[in-house]
């Protein structure tokens, strides 16, 4: 069996803003400050933090990640969405029209409410063009991780990221998946090259 060793991150809940909410939720013209450097190049979590409300609970400070996008998009676990009390909708990142709404954002300066673009991220595989091709696979093709230790599993369904602006390999769990897997920042897993769901 052909197999990839890759490196795990484990992404906890974070908001990425649009120009428009950026204005309105900071102030018009405000600029977002580097807190640290997140593996994708050109985007770093920001030392600002907005507090998320929902129907049923709340978040103080979830972080925002800079830069700016097109569109405003909070990404939680599903534990997170049962304690605020929202339904979770599982979507690639930047999938818009599957996503899910009803929560309130409060920043500095305003607050919004959110009406869509609230997902549980589906678990994806940051790789190269170059590492793609190597590999045999296409953006959006779907492939298996296997995760070692002593709660060891099966990742299946990862859908693969392979786009412009994508360079560091990586494959991407939220926190409820690391926590059942029983792994932490910094772990491995094994990409498994059989059986490659190639995307229609």
């Amino acid at each position: 069996m052909k197999t990839v060793q890759v490196p795990i991150e484990i992404s906890a809940r974070h908001i990425h803003l649009s120009r428009e909410h950026l204005n309105l939720l900071f102030g018009n013209g405000y600029e977002l400050t580097a807190f640290k450097k997140i593996s994708q190049p050109g985007q770093s979590a920001a030392n600002e933090t907005l507090k998320v409300i929902g129907p049923k609970g709340e978040f103080s400070a979830v972080r925002v990640i800079a830069p700016t996008r097109e569109h405003t998009q909070l990404e939680v676990s599903m534990t997170d969405c049962y304690t605020l009390g929202i339904e979770p909708r599982l979507a690639i990142s930047g999938d818009i029209e599957n996503s899910g709404g009803g929560v309130t954002l409060e920043g500095l300066e305003g607050r919004l409410e959110l009406e869509r673009g609230v997902i549980v991220a589906q678990r994806h595989l940051h790789l190269s063009a170059e590492q793609a091709k190597k590999f045999g696979l296409r953006h959006l093709d779907r492939v298996t991780i296997e995760v070692g230790g002593d709660r060891g599993i099966v990742f299946r369904n990862v859908i693969v990221r392979s786009r412009k602006g994508i360079d560091e390999l990586s494959f991407m769990i939220d926190t409820d998946e690391a926590n059942a897997a029983g792994v932490r920042q910094g772990s491995t897993g094994i990409l498994l090259l059989d059986g490659i769901q190639k995307k229609s």
